[in-house]
């Protein structure tokens, strides 16, 4: 029996990805346990329920596996100050026999005020001798996995770190001069002491990651990403996509001049930064960002006719089929007059339908394909895709977008990859982040649009909002009424959703009120959004699934309710769905106290 053992430790300690030994001496702990100092019973006790440890020493006095209300093993032990209750809802045969009548134990845990008394639930349990010392530092708890406990993990690393020395990854000439100022500790000192703080160190500094050991971990953790992300953007130097010069003549110049506007300054840059990405014949990974309403999609149609211009396909994807719809209408307005196809594909679109359009793809008919993930499931095959644009792309994970990298079949190319989104994302944290991608931002809103004023009210000023709204609406404008989802329960949120259309329904005769909300039937809410967008519906009630591209001018007020659920992308995203127009427009958060 005892072969196998080494066997499946090895496989569970390789579960965690502990493979060899320095993967040992760099699991670092997730935090530390004071075991250096004990209390008695009784002032344990009294501090049941605070949700604090404590360790306490004591002799059983009593052992006994219990059946009601289910099996158990209930064990007593006292002190001369008092008595604890040990209570395991989970045990081996073993453990009866550790903690037998008259053996003294070492216990830890947090004491909660139970239904027959104080007791700690599944403790750490020693058996111990009467004058055992106590440990002198604190006791690190690691990152572990079913099967392997504490104790193994400890001592594992105990034995990886005496038998493998770790090389100090950072060069003295650089210790002492560019990296001078942050006082980096030697790495193999800094992993000693987290593995085995000595008595005199912060508790608090190791608890919170400020010491300085941690500051060299996590120094060392950023390059190790950074030089991972700049080795993954030489590589992409490596690769090859198709090369797509820009001609004097070609379908961008006819675009351009169609165009019923003109490109704002931010426009006419972060367009030049693609084409010169575009022509060169390596794959571009741009990220292009702009706040809401900065005419990301006219940026990424100009993209698009520099590619189908210089004879390849382009994919448009978008995370929900409502806002690639939007896309699918805006391109086509402007693409379709200069003789494009462009070819439509989301989840809904089956049968007869689908098949056209896909045949139109693979025949390469289709110059543009928009869609939502769609488009890069496996029936799809494209003719020459050479361009493929990705908006809201932190809804899109690495996967989707190595699926869209794979479909220029047969050739050793991969297409350009322009992303768009418009979550605000800080241009360092951008960079960091997102180092295999350029990033481009679109800086100025075009000419008419005016910036949304956010105003927040405490929820019981309701009545006021709702007096707003009748405002609004007399004025000839429209309102959306947007109520949080809870990932748990949608129910509870229909409830919310359809409590507020009741009320506003209510509060406000003879205005036509609607409801939107992830129930519906695509079919339904594509009716309420044309009875919205074409002006005869006053006010929206909707839960967020208008959180991305419904394109209404003439809305000028949101009220955004229980605001403090949403995060702070969302707000932003929801926010971006008023002040299209012309007319100023308000974004109300309601929350409810205390905040």
């Amino acid at each position: 029996g005892d072969k196998a053992k080494p066997s499946s430790a090895a496989a569970r300690l390789a579960k965690l990805g502990l493979r060899r030994p320095v993967d040992l001496v760099l699991h670092l702990p997730l935090r530390y346990e004071d075991e250096t100092t004990l209390e008695p019973i009784h002032d344990a006790i009294r501090r049941a329920g605070m949700g604090l440890a404590a360790q306490v020493e004591g002799e059983v006095v009593s052992n006994e596996v219990t059946f009601r209300p289910r099996r158990q093993l209930v064990v007593k032990i006292a002190d001369e100050t008092g008595e604890l209750t040990l209570r395991f809802i989970n045990f081996y045969g073993s453990q009866t026999k550790q903690m037998a009548e008259g053996v003294r134990l070492r216990v830890r845990g947090e004491i909660r005020g139970g239904f027959f008394g104080a007791e700690m639930v599944h403790p750490t349990v020693r058996p111990i001798t009467p004058d055992e010392p106590l440990p002198d530092r604190l006791t690190p708890v690691y990152p572990a996995t079913a099967g392997i406990s504490q104790a193994y993990l400890r001592k594992a690393i105990g034995g990886a770190m005496s038998r493998t020395p770790m090389p100090e990854t950072l060069p003295q000439a650089i210790l002492r001069g560019p990296l001078a100022r942050l006082k980096l500790t030697p790495l193999m000192d800094c992993l000693r002491l987290l593995h085995n703080p000595p008595p005199q160190e912060s508790e608090a500094a190791l608890a919170d990651r400020s010491h300085p050991a941690w500051i060299r971990i996590k120094f060392d953790e950023l390059l190790a990403q950074q030089i991972s992300l700049r080795r993954s953007q030489a590589a992409r130097k490596e690769k090859n996509a198709p090369s797509m010069p820009r001609r004097a003549d070609g379908l961008l110049t006819r675009f351009l001049a169609a165009l019923p506007f003109k490109l704002t300054g931010a426009q006419q840059r972060v367009v030049e930064e693609i084409a010169a990405d575009m022509a060169l014949p390596h794959p571009m990974h741009r990220l292009l960002q702009g706040d809401v309403g900065s005419g990301k999609t006219v940026v990424a149609a100009l993209a698009a006719a520099t590619a189908i211009g210089a004879g390849w396909q382009c994919a448009l994807m978008a995370p929900t089929e409502i806002l690639a719809e939007q896309h699918f209408r805006k391109l086509v307005d402007w693409l379709a007059p200069l003789g494009l196809t462009v070819a439509w594909l989301s989840g809904s679109r089956k049968g007869k339908a689908r098949s056209q359009h896909l045949a139109q793809v693979a025949s390469g008919e289709a110059s543009l394909v928009v869609g939502t993930h769609a488009v890069i499931q496996d029936d799809v095959v494209f003719a020459r895709l050479g361009l493929a644009v990705v908006d809201e792309q932190h809804r899109f994970g690495v996967a989707q977008r190595l699926a869209l990298r794979a479909k220029l079949q047969g050739q050793a190319l991969e297409p350009h990859l322009l992303m768009m989104s418009a979550t605000p994302i800080p241009r360092t944290l951008a960079m960091t982040y997102f180092a295999d991608l350029d990033v481009s931002t679109i800086d100025e809103l075009p000419p008419g649009r005016t910036p949304v004023l956010t105003k927040v009210f405490a929820d019981g000023r309701r009545d006021a909002v709702i007096e707003r709204i009748r405002e609004e609406v007399a004025r000839g404008r429209q309102v959306y009424w947007v109520c949080p989802l809870v990932e748990e329960s949608e129910h509870v949120d229909l409830q919310n959703a359809t409590a507020t259309h009741a009320q506003l329904s209510e509060a406000l005769p003879g205005v036509m009120v609607g409801l939107l909300h992830g129930r519906m039937a695509a079919a339904e809410k594509a009716a309420v959004m044309s009875l919205f967008s074409g002006g005869q519906m006053q006010v929206l009630v909707a839960t967020t699934v208008i959180e991305v591209g419904v394109d209404v001018p003439n809305a000028s007020l949101m009220v955004i309710e229980h605001a403090e659920r949403f995060g702070l992308a969302q707000l932003y995203q929801l926010r971006g769905r008023v002040g299209r127009g012309a007319v100023a427009s308000v974004c109300v958060l309601l929350y409810t106290a205390p905040l």
